[in-house]
């Protein structure tokens, strides 16, 4: 009888626990991405750089390229920096936008790319994505799955707690993109890949339901998790489909109009998430996400954030023309903008009641 599957791409190791960044030169060796220790190491001018003199002196044989912010420019010269130097692999140490620029590049090279992130704002540390800044705004690129994933729990807890904050806004907001794709299948028959949705929905629920918190390693080793999960999950989609709907269309609004004033990704779509489930009708869920939020210190109201009611109603209005193509709750209603409006006024009522 045979046995049909399917091969998932996914790191080769993944190490989340305190004091991981210390064992970083064996973790390359022992896992044979570079028993030499000649890799290409992308640092911002923060965290990253900081961690350098840490590092320098059990990884000898590493090349340090500073990464000035996280433009699509920026991933150009790094790897164009590294183009032709017989590196075995390019480490991204940072945040967000230095991992971004790093899987960028590294692909750019085609050399593998390990992820040390120093903080967990949102779920590109594991994605197949880079999202960078453009003349256009902001874009997302297609990218390999990092081969490595390593995140030091001492290193996240040093880290602003805004970051930890942001991390599960993104994380939780899974829940309401699933909702979005199973909404498209009743509706339109856009196939839902189980095996995704069921990665993405339980990493959201994990971080939903764990009734730790940011100074808590067992939340951040959880939350840490669900990150990785969430980004195994759309390289097994092929798409941002299980962690990304109504929720990432209004964070996109919000960046393209308001790109000076931004807040971060993941306080953004969780915000935007909470608004979803409360336009689904799903009170109960509704309420328990917005409690949830609240409990991390994550904004419910667009003023929370630097926004008036009247951005978040445009905002949400112009939402569907960031993800053309993509269905969520938001193009199933059609609101029209005083509808918006009144949605809002609705929502912004239940959850102070």
């Amino acid at each position: 009888m045979p046995v049909l599957t399917r091969l998932i791409p996914s790191p080769v190791v993944v190490d989340i626990r305190p004091g991981a960044l210390d064992d970083l030169a064996g973790l390359l060796a022992d896992q044979r991405i570079s028993s030499s220790g000649r890799v290409a190491i992308a640092v911002s001018g923060g965290s990253g750089q900081s961690l350098r003199t840490r590092l320098e002196p059990v990884l000898t044989a590493a090349d340090w390229y500073l990464v000035a912010d996280g433009t699509i420019d920026s991933a150009v010269r790094l790897a164009d920096g590294i183009k032709g130097k017989r590196y075995d692999a390019v480490v991204g140490l940072g945040g967000g936008k230095i991992i971004d620029v790093a899987k960028y590049a590294a692909a750019r090279v085609g050399l593998p790319l390990v992820a040390v992130a120093t903080n967990l704002a949102h779920d590109g540390l594991c994605s197949p994505v880079s999202t960078l800044d453009n003349d256009n705004g902001r874009g997302s690129y297609g990218v390999p799955t990092p081969i490595a994933i390593v995140v030091d729990l001492d290193v996240i807890r040093d880290a602003p707690v805004r970051f930890i904050r942001s991390g599960i806004g993104d994380a939780v907001s899974n829940i309401s993109a699933i909702a979005d794709w199973e909404l498209s299948h009743g509706i339109n028959g856009e196939p839902v890949d189980g095996l995704a949705a069921a990665m993405a929905r339980t990493a959201g629920e994990a971080v939903l339901r764990h009734p730790g918190g940011a100074g808590d390693d067992e939340f951040l080793t959880v939350l840490a998790e669900a990150l990785v999960l969430t980004g195994i999950a759309m390289s097994i989609s092929g798409d941002t489909r299980p962690s990304s709907g109504a929720c990432h269309e209004i964070s996109h609004a919000f960046d393209l109009l308001h790109p000076t004033r931004r807040a971060l990704h993941g306080e953004q779509v969780g915000l935007g998430a909470a608004f979803a489930m409360h336009l689904r009708g799903a009170h109960e869920e509704s309420q328990l996400f917005t409690e949830v939020l609240h409990r991390h210190g994550l904004p419910v109201l667009p003023e929370e954030i630097g926004f008036s009611p009247e951005e978040f109603v445009r905002a949400v209005a112009y939402a569907p023309q960031t993800r053309p193509g993509r269905f969520t709750i938001l193009e199933h209603l059609d609101l029209s903008t005083d509808q918006i409006r009144d949605a809002y006024a609705d929502y912004a009522k239940t959850i102070s009641s």
